[in-house]
């Protein structure tokens, strides 16, 4: 029922894990905060495809002993009907643990569990094109509403008309970076601005970024790598805005990553949501570089997460959004602004396991 190589993957992972439960035994290992975390989160990620490849082969040892009882040809009808429903059932079950083993392999990615980093941006429009940055965090906040993440602002810089030119913020609640992971790209609105006279439809646009949240065990970040300037703050905010130096200017030196926080009066927080960001946005950049020497066919996912990526379509007149990547058309506008994105994630992972349960063949 398995493949002969998806067995040998298989096989493979189940003594990745007998040797990462070894090494986290070692008292050594236990003592290395950062060194246990990160193999307790290796092992964590085996333990599917490992438990139910057991189930598989649990499965497969029943079908051989009743196929053995049956083959002796012995007079006991009795023992007889009971090999029979043995071999009925124990194939069955090994029937779904070989599926749920397959899909094993391609769905599971220890990092979406992790809390999510959003960054929205207004990108083409002007100033519709930052109340439309406005809409899209509404909707991100409402779908975490609805599936009970927290929402905690990091940076946000207003617009006068009541949108952002920018807004940073963080999903947090388990399984927060992969329900959002998919949502990386450009999000473009067809709609007729309240300022438009005409009744002319314009079109807009805001990119977004999603970022799994990097723990301090996964980044380590010297403070020599840091260079940390303060200013006093600007933008909406009113004549107190600008009294004190609390905005927090953050560049990593090694790969030029600027952050620029400047959410809270306090200096000392401000450089803290710096910190996170920052770390995030390392965190992201290691993990694309281990996908491009995983495989060469990153450009063959799901789109590619990039901002220059058009992703996503929101026409006002036709109450439609489009996702371009999977060629999905939804008549549900209303809703998917209120914040119910459920049936364009689960089409987007559906997609994507199809892809890699192919890929897997």
């Amino acid at each position: 029922m398995l493949a002969d190589h998806i067995r040998r993957r298989l096989e493979a992972l189940e003594a990745q894990a007998a040797e990462l439960e070894a090494r986290l035994a070692d008292p050594a290992v236990a003592a290395d905060h950062r060194e246990f975390s990160r193999l307790n989160r290796e092992h964590a990620a085996l333990l599917k495809p490992v438990e139910t490849f057991a189930r598989y082969k649990a499965a497969e040892a029943a079908i051989e002993e009743a196929k053995e009882v049956l083959a002796e040809g012995g007079s006991d009808e009795d023992l007889r009907e009971i090999a029979r429903e043995q071999l009925s059932s124990a194939t069955s079950e090994a029937e779904q643990a070989a599926e749920e083993a397959r899909t094993s392999l391609v769905s599971e990615d220890p990092d979406d569990l992790r809390d999510a980093i959003v960054e929205i941006r207004a990108a083409v429009g002007g100033d519709e094109a930052g109340l439309w940055a406005g809409d899209l965090y509404r909707m991100y906040e409402r779908y975490a509403q609805r599936h009970g993440l927290r929402v905690e602002v990091l940076e946000s810089d207003g617009s006068e008309q009541g949108g952002y030119k920018e807004v940073q913020f963080c999903l947090r609640g388990r399984g927060a970076f992969g329900a959002m992971r998919f949502e990386s790209g450009v999000h473009r609105v067809q709609r007729v601005p309240e300022t438009e006279a005409q009744g002319r439809i314009h079109t807009s646009t805001a990119s977004v970024a999603v970022l799994p949240e990097a723990e301090d065990v996964d980044i380590e970040i010297r403070d020599a790598d840091l260079q940390v300037d303060t200013m006093r703050a600007g933008g909406p905010g009113g004549q107190n805005v600008n009294k004190t130096s609390s905005a927090v200017r953050m560049t990593h030196l090694p790969t030029g990553i600027v952050v620029k926080v400047q959410a809270d009066p306090s200096q000392h927080k401000n450089r803290s949501m710096a910190l996170r960001i920052l770390k995030a946005r390392l965190f992201e950049l290691e993990r694309e570089k281990a996908a491009a020497e995983r495989s060469a066919q990153r450009a063959s996912q799901i789109g590619s997460g990039e901002r220059s990526e058009k992703i996503r379509t929101y026409n006002y007149k036709e109450g439609r959004v489009t996702d371009h990547r999977i060629k999905l058309t939804l008549h549900r506008l209303t809703e998917i602004l209120e914040g119910d994105l459920d049936a364009l994630v689960e089409a987007l992972r559906q997609e994507e396991l199809t892809r890699r349960l192919a890929e897997l063949e």
